[in-house]
């Protein structure tokens, strides 16, 4: 016994940031970002915390599942920019909406989305969960440097949501994890300790550009290809894969090397930029409300992040 998703739900905030508005606070431009990244705009919060996304995204899951608060068994988050160090999200949307359930959140950056899939899996395999809410959200314009031309034109803040019920629809998984923060880190602020006397790296995204696209395409080829060969899948039997939506080119590349028509690839990073943990949820929703999933097709969800921390699983759409 696994699960089958039931119903998702999105938030992004109102305020829509383009690229020629990000033009006039840092050396940038419209063509340049579209050709290196592939977004045109993003949606940034001009007050929304990373609860009330969340919040809004379960809330639109929920009543696309149609299911009650009371219902759910299990709330698990994923975010590497909450609120709060604690409580922890998931404890806070719990209070917001007014359930009572178990509720933890998970942190494995931008992967971390597949990991709570993985993880409900778990509960429902032992018979600990009848229902379960999955969120990714991020409010990552807290954690970007704006003068940073190479980071801060990739970044969008958001939220997705999917409603967990008994079934079997959960077909398999892969991850990797390789420990080091040489590509991808956020560090911490130091604090105001008197004692401490290790120096401070500015609290905000470093990434470092060409290994991060590097590895990017390396996990997307490698999940993506473990999972069709050890489930004897061609990619005939799958009707859409959804990618971290990282870079344009990172899908792009990936495509070619597979040998994977791009129209396969779910990519809606144009409109939101890369919303970390968001990303992949944000675009399950909207693929599910399109009206182009039928019951039974196959979808292939694949990520990568910091840790470095990478995961595809496999889903059959029930619906």
């Amino acid at each position: 016994m696994s699960f089958k998703i039931i119903g998702t739900g999105k938030y992004v905030p109102e305020k829509v940031v383009t690229n020629d508005d990000l033009a006039k606070i840092v050396e940038t431009s419209d063509e340049w970002i579209k050709k290196r990244v592939g977004v045109d705009e993003r949606h940034l919060s001009s007050g929304e915390t990373t609860s009330q996304m969340a919040f809004q995204a379960a809330k639109a899951a929920l009543e696309n599942a149609g299911v009650s608060p009371e219902e759910l068994d299990l709330i698990i988050v994923s975010t590497v920019s909450g609120d709060t160090i604690t409580p922890s999200m998931s404890c806070k949307i719990q209070q917001m909406l007014g359930a009572s359930c178990n509720c933890y959140d998970i942190n494995a950056a931008c992967a971390a989305f597949l990991y709570l899939l993985e993880t409900s899996a778990g509960h429902f395999a032992r018979g600990k969960c009848k229902k379960a809410l999955v969120v990714g959200a991020e409010r990552l314009s807290a954690l970007v440097d704006w003068s940073d031309r190479s980071t801060c034109v990739i970044f969008g803040d958001g939220a997705g949501a999917a409603v967990l019920e008994e079934g079997d629809c959960y077909l398999d998984s892969v991850f990797t994890v390789k420990g080091g923060d040489s590509v991808i880190k956020i560090p911490t602020h130091k604090g105001i300790s008197p004692y401490f006397l290790g120096e401070q790296e500015k609290p905000f995204i470093h990434m470092q550009g060409q290994e991060t696209f590097k590895y990017a395409v390396n996990a997307l080829c490698t999940d993506i290809k473990t999972i069709m060969d050890r489930n004897s899948l061609t990619i005939d039997d799958i009707a859409y894969i959804i990618p971290h939506q990282a870079n344009v080119r990172i899908i792009d590349f990936a495509s070619k090397k597979l040998d994977i028509p791009i129209e396969k690839f779910v990519i809606n990073m144009q409109k939101y930029g890369n919303t970390s943990s968001a990303s992949i949820p944000i675009a399950l929703d909207e693929l599910g409300r399109s009206g182009k999933l039928k019951s039974g097709d196959l979808i292939i969800m694949c990520a990568f992040g910091g840790g470095l921390a990478s995961g595809a699983n496999l889903i059959r759409w029930e619906k």
